[in-house]
């Protein structure tokens, strides 16, 4: 853990709204946004959207577009969120939060109206409530609430009872032009359809009147056919077309700003000295510029350092680099902290000489005498021939037999930057070795982006816990994602099954049965028995590297088993998924993610796919 001495803090996620804790200047657009809304006063009812994915500025830029209406006169605000309501609950409390806005005198006069018509069923409530004595604003409005919504007359007439009632507000002022009332919604793109729709009917069809305008910040791309409302008929998604009359997208902020972010954070948080200019650099391109990623990064990073007893012989910068590569590149985590006995070996020297190897391919002329032992011993151990004459095509050869992610990986400076600092600190091959052991974990890594969390179970997480996107295991799932393991029997097949104990426990939990192999022999003892609904393999053994693609290459050759295999390996390269797929399998999965996306499409599928008609012997 970090030293007492050391104090490190957390940052708050809260959306800035003054222009003093503007640090990524958002500052410049809230004044134009502001001044074009002043000046459109004369335009309303309209809807404006500030869009902009997760954790991108939307409520900062809201709230500073607030500030600067605050000093405008007889410009006045309201604030809604709608994450904070459900469904029809999100009409009643936008349309009450924009009538709390008016004046009480103007409410009553509204009520007393609503009972003289006398065409509403409860019309006698009013003149009683009246009488009883006098209401503060939350009262009347709750009354008045009560007279408007009784019933579906009501309800059609509610439109015309707001809009006499905001344009006597708007115009009630000595002040020209007349007043405005700008309402803030926000998180919409976080909602259900339904309360997405409530909050769009209640804009658009009852508060779509003179003086009122509408910010509302959410996430366009959420909202369309292909996210939240992509089962709305033409009707409906015509009606949503609608609702905005002008979006502003907000830029993804330029690398000067994101980088005076991430150094104001760092400030903050106590860990000013641990980011370099390399990983500032990463931090601000692998987190896409994110102001919100940024921060729980930098959260993750404060309750690791303080919180995990681990970290008590390692520097605080091994928590940082360990973290970046975990958020980073998940995948060549995942592979530097596969379990003992999982599939794969020592990826990090491999990396390392592998970089090595490859540079020296790709120099003109003859790799250096020096140097040749050391690229022939890589080459022999992947079974690439040597060819002293055409080196690229050998380099060619040699990356279809390691990780799919080497060659970008080779090339991201970044990347090599953060590893070679890990491996540059004190006691770094120890940290690697704690790291494969599975340390217990304190505090889980922050996610990447917005969204349900996927309901794969991860077991190859490493000190962070599961991986981002990892499951909840108290989380509801829908009835859909369960019905296509009920009954099925799985095979799993491999020699290290204490590695996968939590997936084939998940597996079980969905009504899958999992029958476990250590070794082809007692595999075929269990296909004899019962022929499983799918086999899970994975592909090396012991000392040899192929040992699942031999298996299954003579199941399908003599017949005995011809349904789904799917490979878990720790590695997937470009000669496995070749030998996998020729041997008909579905694929190679390295994850949990994968892994389970291959399952349920074979039990999605409506018959087993065929085995390949003549299967290639396994590489």
């Amino acid at each position: 853990m970090v030293a007492s001495e050391q104090r490190l803090a957390l940052l708050n996620d809260e959306p800035v709204d003054t222009a003093g804790t503007d640090l990524l200047g958002s500052g410049q657009a809230a004044r134009q946004l502001a001044g074009l809304l002043v000046a459109s006063r004369a335009s309303t009812p309209f809807t404006l959207a500030v869009d902009a994915g997760w954790g991108m500025g939307k409520s900062s830029l809201m709230r500073l577009v607030d500030a600067e209406l605050s000093s405008v006169p007889e410009v006045h605000t309201v604030w809604y969120n709608a994450w904070t309501s459900t469904g029809a609950d999100a009409l009643e409390g936008l349309i009450k939060s924009v009538l709390m806005r008016f004046d009480r005198r103007l409410l009553r006069r509204a009520l007393h109206r609503a009972s003289e018509q006398r065409a509403l069923l409860r019309v006698l409530r009013a003149p009683a409530a009246l009488v009883a004595g006098p209401l503060g604003a939350a009262g009347l409005v709750d009354e008045l609430w009560s007279n408007l919504s009784v019933n579906s007359q009501a309800r059609n007439e509610m439109r015309d009872a707001i809009r006499d009632l905001a344009q006597e507000w708007a115009g009630n002022a000595e002040y020209s032009p007349r007043r405005m009332l700008v309402v803030f919604i926000d998180d919409l793109d976080r909602c259900s359809e339904e309360t997405v729709l409530a909050v769009c009917e209640a804009v658009k069809v009852y508060l779509d009147v003179p003086g009122l305008a509408f910010v509302i910040g959410c996430d366009r791309s959420a909202l369309g056919p292909s996210g939240l409302l992509r089962d709305l008929s033409p009707a409906g998604a015509a009606f949503m077309e609608k609702i905005f009359q002008t979006t502003y997208r907000i830029p993804v902020a330029g690398g000067q700003g994101v980088q005076e972010y991430i150094g104001w954070c760092a400030r903050t948080a106590g860990i000013e000295r641990l980011l370099d200019e390399p990983l500032v650099e990463l931090l601000a391109e692998r987190s896409a510029r994110n102001p919100r990623r940024i921060k729980r990064l930098v959260n993750g990073f404060v309750l690791e350092a303080t919180l995990n007893p681990m970290w008590a012989d390692h520097p605080p910068e091994a928590v940082l680099r360990t973290l970046l590569i975990q958020y980073f590149y998940a995948d060549f985590y995942r592979m530097m902290t596969s379990p003992p006995g999982a599939d794969g070996g020592d990826v990090i020297a491999d990396f390392c000489t592998y970089r090595r190897v490859r540079t020296l391919l790709r120099a003109p002329g003859a790799v250096p005498e020096q140097e040749r032992p050391m690229v022939n011993a890589f080459l022999e151990q992947r079974d690439v021939a040597r060819d002293p004459g055409n080196p690229r095509a050998a380099l060619q050869r040699l990356e279809r037999e390691l990780p799919t992610v080497f060659p970008d990986m080779v090339a991201d400076p970044g990347f090599n930057s953060l590893l070679d600092g890990l491996l540059g600190l004190p006691r770094a091959e120890e940290l690697v070795r704690r790291l494969r052991e599975g340390a217990p974990s304190m505090v889980t890594l922050p996610r990447r982006g917005p969204g349900p969390v996927t309901d794969v179970p991860s077991v190859r997480g490493g000190v962070y816990g599961p991986d981002p996107g990892a499951i909840d295991y108290g989380s509801p799932r829908p009835a859909a994602a369960v019905e296509p393991f009920t009954s099925r029997t799985i095979l799993w097949v491999d020699d290290h099954p204490e590695n996968n104990v939590t997936l084939a426990a998940w597996f079980r939990g969905e009504g899958a049965t999992v029958e476990t192999a250590v070794d082809s022999r007692s595999a075929d003892a269990a296909i004899a028995a019962r022929t499983p609904s799918l086999i899970i393999s994975d592909i090396a053994r012991g000392s040899d590297g192929r040992a699942g693609f031999t298996h299954v290459e003579a199941l399908r050759r003599e017949q005995r088993y011809t349904g789904p295999v799917v490979f878990y390996a720790g590695r997937v390269t470009p000669a496995r998924q070749d030998t996998a797929r020729a041997l008909g399998a579905l694929g190679v999965a390295a994850d949990g993610d994968e892994l389970l996306r291959l399952v349920r499409s074979a039990f999605a599928a409506p018959t087993a796919p065929p085995a390949h008609p003549s299967a290639a012997r396994p590489r």
